[in-house]
């Protein structure tokens, strides 16, 4: 251990929170959670003779530790899980090889859905958030939560339900309709996606406006909400991005350096756009706050023209995100990502045509492209760093772009490129590249999960979507009761009345005679 490291674990807290045992080139080489930083963090320094070969070579190649401090180790559970898939450091990966990853699952769509714990996520509608690599904490954390929201874990029986559960508060009251349900859920959720915050806010809130309503029994059912919710912050486990300092944020803060921006990016907002030959085209539009994932602030895009142009996609996207409307609804961000070439470039910046730092992303070589009109970067502090590039970092620059490849691959992009190498053979602004990655695929497997499931909906119409008349409940009653299409067909007009009713009947008879 240097005297440099030695120094700074002398400041550790003793409060629960989040580290990153750093390389020497300032590579995130593992990430874990504590629940006392201060201990946990000192254990990899000290005896070493109950440690296992891999975890020796862990601590053998540190050189730096930093970390983030959380509110409660709930919140250092969550946030761990979200900096393992925002840095993938290997360790994580060879030290957790031998374990199962568990994700929780929530199937919205279901009229009562329930939260379970699983280690394999199944291509069934539901959301599942994850993974989580202490599956008893994970479970442990989800048990104190269903006080303060209940839910069920096993699809509602209302015949054989568990009314002890009910009583004790840990599943949700019968009165409840499935919308109130729901919203409960959608509390739950914002939990386990790091906005403890923002819906104790909410919370107070609504507490508030009940007791000004006289509705006291519902204030006090809210008290006890947040009343619990403190009550969390004491709990033993074993991060909450609200108290994540940006400032630590390596990635954040190296953009500032590469782009010229006023400050590290507290919103970055990510855009892709996923389509088949021009046939159910959508966009997606995900949000990464002070470096995290935001899922809840992610929004998606149906295209008002089916079209293969995915410059025309683009712009038609950014057209509709800032509009005066939404702009309203959900802020303006501090730098925007697209996924795409030069051409997505040029027709984003001409739709947002405010003072937004604008980049794109190449797909083929992960190459930043910066355009010198209207990307509202610092072409003055793009200069300087291709004057003076890192190992491993090239710079070009042509007529209207400049192209930053932060991976020392050979650019195309015009001439005067130049690459100018230190003696430190570590790969400059490695933690960039990993923020960018992971918000592109976050943006394309946000867009390619809403284009699958348009184009699911498609292959599911029938002949039976196109009668005038016949409505959707209809369809399903004639599906139900003959079985397909080729049935309905089939049936006789003393059938189809008997389903359907005599006037749709005739309908659905003159329609099958006529095709």
């Amino acid at each position: 251990m240097n005297s440099a490291l030695e120094a700074k674990l002398k400041t550790l807290p003793r409060s629960p929170g989040v580290y990153f045992h750093k390389a020497e080139s300032g590579e995130v080489i593992y990430v874990g959670k504590a629940a006392v930083l201060r201990n946990r963090v000192r254990q990899y320094f000290q005896g070493r003779s109950d440690m296992d070969v891999k975890t020796l070579a862990l601590v053998a190649e540190i050189c730096d530790t930093d970390w983030v401090e959380t509110e409660s180790e709930i919140d250092a559970l969550f946030l761990e899980s979200e900096m393992v898939k925002r840095y993938m450091p290997r360790y994580n990966v060879l030290l957790r090889d031998d374990k199962s990853q568990s994700y929780v699952g929530i199937d919205m769509k279901s009229d009562w859905p329930h939260v379970r714990v699983t280690r394999n996520p199944l291509d069934d509608g539901a959301t599942y958030y994850g993974p989580f690599y202490n599956g008893y904490a994970l479970k442990k954390a989800l048990r104190y939560l269903r006080r303060v929201f209940p839910y069920y874990v096993k699809p509602r029986d209302d015949k054989h339900g568990s009314r002890l559960e009910e009583q004790i508060g840990l599943n949700p009251p019968r009165d409840w309709t499935s919308a109130t349900y729901k919203t409960n859920l959608r509390k739950l959720i914002t939990y386990i996606e790091g906005g403890r915050v923002t819906l104790t806010r909410e919370l107070e809130q609504q507490m508030t406006a009940a007791a000004k309503q006289h509705r006291f029994e519902e204030a006090a059912q809210l008290r006890n909400k947040l009343e619990h919710l403190r009550e969390l912050q004491r709990k033993i486990m074993f991060g909450d991005r609200e108290f994540l300092d940006i400032s630590k944020d390596k990635a954040l803060s190296d953009l500032v350096h590469i782009l010229g921006l006023a400050g590290p990016p507290r919103r970055i907002e990510g855009y892709d756009i996923s389509h088949h030959g021009g046939v159910n085209v959508v966009a997606s539009m995900v949000v990464f706050t002070n470096g995290v994932s935001d899922r809840r602030e992610y929004r998606k895009f149906k295209m008002t023209k089916q079209r293969n142009d995915d410059t025309a996609n683009m712009h038609e996207t950014l057209k509709r995100r800032f509009s005066e409307r939404n702009v309203k609804a959900w802020g303006l961000p501090d730098l925007i990502l697209i996924d795409g070439g030069k051409g997505q470039l040029r027709a984003a910046i001409a739709a947002v045509g405010r003072p937004i730092p604008i980049i794109s992303i190449a797909k083929r070589d992960e190459e930043i492209i910066v355009a010198k009109q209207g990307s509202h970067c610092d072409i003055a502090a793009i200069r300087a760093l291709m004057q003076a590039a890192p190992a491993g970092v090239m710079v070009a620059e042509s007529q209207e772009f400049f192209v930053i490849n932060l991976h020392a691959g050979q650019l195309n992009a015009g001439a005067h490129s130049r690459n100018l190498r230190t003696a430190h053979g570590a790969q400059a602004y490695g933690d960039v590249t990993k923020l960018f990655q992971r918000i592109r695929d976050e943006s394309h497997r946000f867009a390619i999960s809403y284009h699958t499931v348009l184009q699911r909906g498609a292959q599911t119409r029938s002949a039976l979507d196109d009668i005038p008349g016949i409505g959707d409940a209809t369809r399903r009653k004639l599906v139900r009761t003959f079985g397909s299409v080729r049935g309905v067909r089939g049936a006789t007009l003393a059938q189809l009345e008997a389903a359907a009713g005599p006037a749709r009947a005739r309908v659905l008879r003159d329609y099958f005679s006529a095709s």
